[in-house]
């Protein structure tokens, strides 16, 4: 019996095949395993660097690793979010569509294609190749766009562009075979608007299925015994929060500064700061200003480094705005299941609907998120007896496990097998 063919497209894959690692590169090895075909189509451009893979004068480039197929489909330079990134994604859209039929006939068929956001483009090429090709596509909504978009005030909903916007999405989700969401909450979205058939809409929410971002958990723990580093801070027999991720105003890193300072006298208990972004050098002079001794602002780390990282941790922050997201229908943060696989409890400063640290009970989310707040539930998990200390730990590796990628990769199996048996 052939293998069935799945393109997967995802305009940031470019990161996975340098990284050897992320959703839909792992999603591509269990596939592999589970008796599938699958190929990752992606920018041969790597957003925001100046890494390229040459295209030598024609649309894409295929290259494999470990067994995967990666075709790069050539698009221009993509540095920071203005002109260059739409010029990035629209060259991206138009080279995919050309390339498919090309592609076809050296390749095959796809017997399924999976399109995944972040931008609508992306699925708007797929939906159309998927019909072209006489064969089903399923959606992938990673993020939901325009809200997010609205969410920042980068345009406003009732006008001109915010209708277009809202018209597309729709779209997407009209003519998409099945649509995955990644946040267990995001079909509460499509209910909201009024698009699901029950209240008139053209939306089937039969068709909906969650599966949310992951771990690894066979790479995170080689990792962690297999890339070290050399650092005091991380040696000492200190109780050491950790926070890694962007450093940006959505992840209001700021507060956790605040909260150091109320802590400043607790001799046991230091701050480590890992990550890059717009804010980072304003923090790092408010930590000089301050005299934040118990703050070390680590910068930017490489990926492979964060499981030796998060296993020296006593408590990992999953730190955000209150305010500038929409945190009622749950968390896709890659980093909430790095957190889970280190064994550590969470600490996370926004209530999340569908919270999963609630359902593993392996930290605490904060209603208010005040500094004092924050100072309070540190200490709070620091008092615990050893005992109650493992066990939230333990909950946490335990809640883990439901989201490796290879019952993730099971559950993404269910919907192929179901739009199959649609489709026959």
């Amino acid at each position: 019996m052939s293998k069935k063919k799945i393109w997967i497209f995802n305009h940031y894959a470019t990161n996975m095949f340098f990284n050897k690692g992320g959703r839909h590169y792992w999603f591509a090895e269990n596939l592999s395993i589970n008796g599938y075909e699958p190929t990752i189509f992606c920018a041969n451009i790597r957003h925001n660097t100046d890494d390229v893979i040459d295209c030598h004068n024609n649309k894409y480039s295929r290259k494999i690793l470990n067994d995967i197929p990666f075709v790069f489909v050539k698009t221009t330079k993509s540095i920071g979010n203005g002109i260059d990134r739409v010029k990035n994604m629209s060259i991206f859209f138009f080279n995919l569509l050309s390339i498919a039929n090309k592609y076809v006939k050296i390749y095959g068929k796809p017997d399924f294609i999976l399109s995944s956001s972040v931008h609508p483009l992306t699925m708007v090429a797929g939906i159309r190749i998927a019909k072209k090709l006489g064969v089903p596509c399923i959606c992938e909504i990673r993020d939901l766009w325009p809200e997010a978009i609205f969410a920042f005030k980068k345009a406003k909903e009732k006008s001109l562009l915010g209708k277009v916007l809202l018209a597309g999405e729709r779209w997407i989700y009209k003519n998409a075979d099945a649509l995955i969401f990644t946040k267990e909450g995001d079909t509460d979205y499509i209910i909201e608007k009024k698009w699901d058939i029950k209240q008139g809409g053209d939306i089937d929410l039969k068709k909906c299925y969650y599966i949310n971002n992951g771990v690894d958990l066979k790479s995170f723990n080689e990792l962690s015994i297999q890339n070290t580093i050399e650092d005091e801070d991380l040696v000492f027999d200190k109780f050491n929060v950790i926070y890694v991720g962007a450093i940006r105003p959505v992840n209001n890193v700021g507060n956790i500064l605040d909260a150091a300072t109320i802590l400043k006298d607790e001799k046991e208990i230091q701050f480590l700061i890992y990550g890059d972004g717009t804010e980072k050098e304003m923090l790092e002079k408010r930590v000089a200003e301050k005299n934040l001794t118990n703050v070390k602002m680590k910068g930017f780390v490489n990926k492979k480094f964060i499981p030796y990282i998060l296993s020296k941790s006593s408590i990992n922050i999953l730190n955000y705005s209150q305010t500038q997201y929409n945190w009622k229908r749950g968390n896709s943060s890659n980093k909430l299941f790095e957190y889970m696989a280190s064994g550590k409890p969470i600490i996370s400063t926004v209530k999340m609907g569908y919270s999963i640290i609630n359902r593993y009970n392996c930290g605490i989310e904060l209603e208010e998120s005040t500094p004092k707040e924050l100072a309070n539930a540190i200490l709070k998990i620091k008092g615990i007896s050893k005992k109650q200390y493992m066990a939230l730990g333990q909950s946490a590796r335990e809640g883990a496990e439901d989201f490796d990628f290879k019952k993730l990769t099971k559950k993404l199996i269910d919907v192929l097998e179901t739009v199959d048996r649609k489709k026959t």
